[in-house]
């Protein structure tokens, strides 16, 4: 193969025909993202013009992301004992039947605040199953020396969806409603999991095997390791304060919005077409810069610059200064999370991979619920502009203390020791 050329005849086997399997999966993913992203958009909007409220988008973060969170962890141990792809297949289309669902009784005129926090509960759980199998299907498909490239690629893609989804989302929302939205969910998520039907993947053989532990003693042994391997744990810790902390800037965002902007559907359309470029370049610039950045060194640096951020738009009065602000926000959000995706993917041995990121989407699950718990019901006494000021200043000093601090020091050196090869090209 001409493009591992220094790889072992075992691998260059496992891994032909690498870049065709890829490239389905992904264009099967980026389908059914559109829809998801078509739903999300359309079901804040509706939540966010209809109440104008904190509290209620608070209600949506919990009911968006626990379920998604307490699943996590027994689906990161189901991703190391079954096959992957037929997991993904299973839990999409549970989402599919309860979008479809909703759309039907919405149809009929049933449009009470508790269903759509039901649904947006069941969507939570179905991305909770999934959502470990396809991180950790992914370097079973892709060479490990290609994997931060094929990660910025996909993040660009799917970030370039961001430009079209909103558009796309405000004109059905306009024209159909909510309702409308639901039933094109329905129709990608069909056309998604019809393309990964094709791809062939691999089944562990611990997974094929009969004589594997018992289900309790993987999920103990996964959650022993997490905790005892240093760099998987720093990586962790990051994943969570950061999550908690962006809160304010990614979810509230749309609420400053409204309350000091005006309530403009085209305004939250420009919001999110920000965002999407932003996504879309950085994604870009990290698949063009995959092999010549320091992991650790960039999610550092990209934590930091998420805090002045958030400080900036606390201050902030000016609407075109507002859009700019959240274009950089989402272009340093590729650099940050593929950087720890792929540092993860390259440090974790496979058959752990499942346990690791079911726990990655723990951290995110409950960090983003959590962060809304306590800053949406914050925005309706305080002003956001002050949220925004106090968790960028948060952001920051963290960010320093887990640079300075023996055990930030300590994982550095290990990243750096497990990545060294794929460091350079």
């Amino acid at each position: 193969m001409s493009e591992n050329s220094s790889a072992t005849a075992p691998e260059a086997a496992e891994y032909a025909g690498w870049k065709k399997r890829v490239t389905v999966f992904l264009v099967g993913q980026t389908i059914s993202t559109f829809g998801s992203f078509l739903v999300q958009y359309a079901l804040m909007w509706h939540l966010t013009l209809t109440t104008k409220s904190g509290t209620v988008l608070a209600l949506a973060a919990v009911f968006g992301f626990l379920p998604q969170a307490i699943v996590s962890i027994f689906a990161g141990v189901w991703a190391d004992r079954v096959n992957r792809k037929i997991m993904i297949i299973i839990a999409d289309s549970a989402i599919a039947l309860a979008t479809f669902g909703l759309a039907l009784l919405m149809l009929s005129g049933v449009d009470d605040l508790w269903l759509i926090f039901a649904v947006m509960a069941v969507r939570s759980f179905g991305a909770g199953v999934q959502s470990p199998a396809i991180s950790a299907l992914l370097p079973q498909i892709v060479p490990n020396e290609k994997l931060m490239r094929v990660n910025g690629i996909n993040s660009s893609v799917q970030s370039s969806l961001m430009l079209l989804a909103p558009v796309a989302a405000a004109a059905v929302y306009a024209s159909m409603s909510l309702v409308g939205i639901l039933f094109i969910d329905v129709v990608t998520a069909i056309v998604g999991l019809s393309l990964l039907a094709t791809v062939a993947v691999p089944t562990l053989a611990r997974a094929a095997s009969a004589d594997k532990p018992s289900y309790f003693a993987d999920l103990k042994e996964g959650m022993s390791y997490i905790f005892t391997h240093q760099l998987v744990r720093w990586v962790m810790a990051i994943f969570a304060i950061v999550f908690l902390l962006i809160v304010a800037p990614s979810n509230l965002s749309p609420l400053m919005l409204v309350r000091n902007f005006g309530t403009e559907i085209w305004k939250l359309t420009v919001l999110e077409l920000s965002f999407g470029v932003g996504m879309a370049v950085g994604g870009a610039l990290i698949a063009g810069l995959a092999n010549k950045l320091d992991r650790i060194g960039t999610i550092i640096t990209t934590s930091v610059a998420f805090g002045v951020l958030a400080i900036v738009m606390g201050f902030t009065t000016n609407l075109i200064l507002f859009f700019s602000l959240f274009f950089f926000i989402g272009l340093i959000v590729p650099a940050f999370s593929t950087s720890a995706m792929t540092l993860l993917q390259e440090t974790v041995e496979p058959e752990r991979q499942g346990r690791v990121f079911g726990f990655v989407g723990i951290v995110i699950a409950v960090a983003m619920p959590l962060g809304m718990a306590v800053l949406g019901p914050l925005a309706d006494v305080v002003s956001v502009e002050i949220l925004l000021i106090v968790t960028g200043a948060a952001t920051i000093v963290i960010a320093a203390f887990a640079v300075l601090l023996p055990s930030g020091k300590r994982a550095r050196a290990a990243a750096h020791a497990s990545t060294g090869k794929s460091l350079v090209d």
